[in-house]
Order: structure tokens, then C-alpha cells, then sequence
């Protein structure tokens, strides 16, 4: 359980950083969909649920990805085969 937390506390790159907001925006959109006031049809409130099952998903997935994860960062310290050398 430290692992996990200390991963959502690391820096997250900036993809990711988007990919989230993304994420908490279709979840917004589909609990407004699913929390209308009005009846909906079926078709819409399905799509709500998808959009807010998939809007946690990317969230949850980037938040937990950190700055060491990136592969452009790697490349970026140690090249690609990591030694410090880049051929």
C-alpha cells in the first residue's frame, strides 16, 4: 500500500497531467448525463455510464504514472540503453 501512495505522489508527466483532466471531464459529463433531472433515453444513460467508468479509468492510470515511468524522460538521462552513452 506505501508503493501505491507513494507513486500517486510522485511528479506526473505532462501527458499524463492531461490525460487526467480529460479523464475528470468525461467522468463530470457522464454523471451529468446519469444525474439529469429529466428522463433520458436509454441510449444516453448507457453512454453516461461508459463515459464515467472510463473517464475513472484514465484517471486512476495517470495519476499513478510517474515521472520514472516516462520513456522519453529515460532516454532523455541515459540514452537508450541506459548507460549513460548516447549512440
Amino acid at each position: 500500500m506505501g508503493e501505491i501512495m507513494n507513486r500517486v505522489k510522485a511528479p506526473t508527466p505532462k501527458f499524463f497531467k492531461v490525460l487526467r483532466n480529460i479523464g475528470l471531464i468525461m467522468a463530470g459529463v457522464g454523471t451529468v448525463l446519469l444525474t439529469a433531472p429529466i428522463s433520458l433515453p436509454a441510449a444516453v444513460v448507457t453512454i453516461g455510464g461508459y463515459l464515467v467508468t472510463a473517464g475513472g479509468v484514465a484517471t486512476a492510470v495517470s495519476q499513478i504514472t510517474n515521472i520514472g515511468d516516462d520513456a522519453i524522460g529515460e532516454k532523455e538521462e541515459g540514452g537508450s540503453d541506459g548507460d549513460g552513452n548516447s549512440s
